[in-house]
């Protein structure tokens, strides 16, 4: 276990989920922009995971490398977001998931 924050990246292919979930402009389906998440969802994601990493729990047994955060956002009721260690020490975000409103 570390002490202090750890540096968080993301990796190209959770920027590509992201893109594909949030609109870059309102699309009045009850869904945020991709900026108003990046402001007000990723920048405390990214905190949780800096200052709490070997705390989160396991996603895969055994693999103790992998860990995800299950959060209740402001923008978005739930968002679970998947990270891993880099071989730098630096928690990488890798996937992101999330509970959003179905068109209808």
């Amino acid at each position: 276990m570390t002490t202090g924050r750890r540096q968080v990246r993301a990796t190209p292919a959770f920027f590509d989920q992201l893109d594909r979930l949030l609109p870059a402009e309102p699309a009045g389906d009850g869904r945020p922009t991709r900026g108003e998440f990046d402001t007000f969802e990723l920048l405390k994601i990214i905190d949780r995971f800096a200052a709490g990493f070997d705390a989160l729990p396991q996603i895969l047994p055994g693999r103790p490398e992998y860990r995800v955060l299950v959060t209740v956002g402001r923008l978005v009721p739930l968002v679970a977001v998947v990270a891993r260690l880099g071989p730098d020490g630096a928690v990488e975000l890798v996937s992101v998931h999330m509970d959003l409103p179905t068109a209808g």
